[in-house]
């Protein structure tokens, strides 16, 4: 049995932490305090580390982690990413002793061109492609790479839990309600979502199955969304990707 923690870094990050009461594994602990005062309040070792992409919030503590508790950093294959001791790319597995521990890794690139992710134990670890109710800025990558990142993680089982390393989801509601309003389980999720956040506990982590019915970045082969994206592009019979395209276009905009 394991336990699943989401420790709050920086101003809206999350720190992911996956524990059998004696060892610990993080993912994307750009900040190395929150992670050691918790490792030492539960008297835990931390064993591993793993990295979806290069971005510093997500990769800032490995160098003082991996010199204080000489643990394997697991990460994409990037020189701007530090003290890595395993290069991972999609296909790959990460296999670990304490605690008894495999993840599947899959590209995810889109947010970034090196982003990938980590299923695992019912959790999926996605670093900024998926975020509640939303997915992240195309960096690096093109629209029609992102959707297929996002096709990968849609065959996954409803049951995982989405573990995304941000806390966006009520900005992200909001987003979504402009362009799907009117849909029952998105105005459920915004209730119970403003709920959490006003009690100042995490949305996080969410499941697969609300976000195929929630996050529109999800639900790009879905009619609504593409007659929306018909609609924002002013032409018919669009691709899938360009469906997603049309919806991320609409969010940086809608960002300013």
């Amino acid at each position: 049995m394991f336990t699943l923690i989401p420790l709050p870094a920086f101003d809206d990050n999350y720190i992911w932490v996956l524990h059998d009461g004696r060892h610990a594994v993080a993912v994307d602990p750009g900040d190395p305090a929150p992670l050691i005062a918790f490792l030492d309040t539960h008297q835990l070792a931390l064993t591993a580390v793993l990295i979806t992409h290069h971005h510093r919030d997500h990769t800032g503590g490995n160098v003082l982690l991996r010199q204080r508790y000489q643990c394997a950093i697991h990460a994409p294959d990037n020189p701007r990413i530090p003290a890595v001791t395993h290069i991972l790319r999609g296909g790959d597995s990460v296999n670990l002793a304490e605690p008894d521990m495999h993840f599947d890794v899959l590209a995810t690139p889109g947010h970034t061109l090196d982003h990938i992710s980590y299923v695992g134990h019912g959790n999926l670890f996605c670093g900024d492609t998926v975020f509640g109710c939303g997915c992240g800025k195309l960096f690096e990558g093109t629209p029609a790479m992102m959707a297929n990142s996002l096709d990968i993680i849609l065959t996954l089982p409803d049951t995982n839990r989405v573990c995304c390393a941000h806390e966006y989801t009520l900005s992200n509601i909001d987003f979504a309600k402009t362009i799907d309003g009117t849909n029952p389980a998105l105005l459920e999720r915004e209730r119970t979502d403003r709920a959490l956040r006003a009690k100042n506990l995490p949305t996080l982590p969410s499941t697969l199955a609300l976000e195929k019915t929630t996050n529109p970045f999800l639900r790009f082969h879905d009619p609504d969304m593409t007659a929306f994206a018909s609609r924002y592009l002013n032409r018919p019979n669009l691709t899938p990707a360009e469906v997603f395209g049309a919806i991320r276009a609409a969010k940086d905009a809608w960002d300013g």
